[in-house]
């Protein structure tokens, strides 16, 4: 790794720009999100939750613990057993923490009889979800041992709707990946993890199922005109999948989103709907993650924007710098007002030079600086230092506020 990939480490920035700290008391692989650090996790749940919603989604909550038996009816129990924390016991029923969401949503599927003019039904949760990660793989939060996952479970009524789905759902992480300014084939890739036949142990044993959905995948990645490349022995237990790939500083490289294709849950919890015929008929399931877990996509994006958060994302978007003690009230006036428009801002009244000042904001990588002196309160108006436009002419607090509430709305 060269000097600059140190420079971006997500595990250096985050200590640096106050954004997450771990704790031997707590425990490893554990992540504690600080004030800052909440902000930008917050904008990307809301953002996904919003866009999600947009698109048709169903958001749900569902608890972080359930009985072990619902893990033994999905195939998670044993097939994740090692990667499961231990079972706990309660008044003589075992529990487990979830590392997952599926059999959750598929029992709030199930609570009622559901029409074909219902599907496809799109679930989807902010769910938190518990991995015991070996301590050696543990790394910041590229790999922890708890994370959010924008998870969802697409119900359908028959292979065509499904593949549409998948579809669907690349659509919309190829829409994430350009808001954040991600290209597909430099930033992140594209996979198609396949299953093994002989590997029963791993794999749901259903050979005829594996190579339908193998075909329907490849078919779709070949319609749609992307490059991937195909993984053997990396699908789920359950079917294939479509993964997105992103390497991190360090040259490693993880799987960020994921949408995969199910032909094994539907007939393990006996997923069905009422078919235009009145009867009974058997659904198709899509699993997918958007943004994937929302503490590897902050991970990914510290180290591509190198701290420097575009401005929708950054935990203190401007920051205003009296140029004396006498110009504090003022900058707190200008403070005050760009809070009520929704713009996170700080004062920096600590009794400094303005040049140390300006030094220290700039070391946090804050998107705009606003000076305040003499002219300033005369005026009624600020001046104003961008980041990423150099220095721009002084103007009404209220101009400023209107720049900076349409850079939030249109995410550039």
């Amino acid at each position: 790794m060269d000097v600059a990939d140190k420079e971006r480490d997500h595990k250096k920035l985050g200590k640096e720009l106050d954004l997450f700290a771990f704790s031997d008391s707590v425990g490893k692989g554990l992540p504690l999100f600080t004030p800052r650090g909440s902000v930008i996790r917050r904008e990307l749940e809301r953002f996904i939750v919003d866009e999600e919603i947009r698109r048709g989604y169903l958001h749900v909550y569902t608890p972080d613990i359930a009985k072990l038996d619902l893990y033994k009816k999905s195939g998670h129990y044993p097939h994740y057993k090692d990667s499961m924390y231990a079972p706990i016991e309660i008044d003589d029923e075992q529990f487990m923490l979830r590392p997952m969401t599926c059999p959750h949503h598929f029992e709030l599927y199930l609570r009622k009889p559901v029409s074909y003019r219902e599907l496809p039904m799109r679930i989807a949760e902010l769910a938190k979800l518990y991995r015991y990660e070996q301590s050696g793989e543990l790394m910041g939060l590229q790999r922890v041992r708890t994370f959010c996952l924008a998870d969802a479970h697409i119900i359908c009524a028959d292979e065509e709707q499904a593949v549409d789905e998948i579809s669907q759902a690349l659509d919309l992480i190829e829409y994430v990946t350009s808001v954040f300014g991600l290209k597909l084939d430099v930033d992140y890739r594209y996979r198609l993890s396949l299953g093994d036949r002989a590997n029963t142990e791993k794999y749901y044993k259903n050979d005829a199922g594996w190579e339908k959905a193998e075909d329907l995948l490849r078919k779709l990645m070949q319609k749609r005109g992307s490059k991937f490349e195909e993984a053997k022995d990396e699908a789920a237990f359950y079917g294939p999948k479509i993964d997105i790939q992103m390497k991190n500083v360090n040259g490693k490289e993880d799987t960020a989103f994921t949408v995969q294709y199910d032909f094994c849950m539907p007939d393990r919890f006996d997923l069905t709907y009422i078919g235009e015929d009145g009867e009974k008929h058997r659904a198709f399931v899509v699993h997918r993650s958007s943004i994937g877990a929302i503490e590897r996509i902050m991970a990914f994006l510290i180290e591509k924007y190198g701290g420097a958060f575009p401005l929708w994302l950054a935990p203190v978007q401007a920051k205003i710098l009296p140029v004396s003690e006498k110009h504090n009230a003022y900058a707190q006036e200008v403070a005050d007002a760009l809070t009520n428009a929704n713009i996170r801002a700080e004062v920096d009244d600590a009794n400094e030079s303005l040049g140390k000042k300006i030094r220290n904001a700039k070391s946090e990588k804050i998107p705009y600086l606003l000076v305040v002196g003499d002219a300033e309160i005369e005026a009624k108006t600020v001046s104003a230092d961008s980041r990423d436009h150099g220095k721009l002419d002084a103007m009404p607090v209220a101009d400023f506020i209107h720049r900076a509430s349409e850079e939030i709305k249109t995410r550039k």
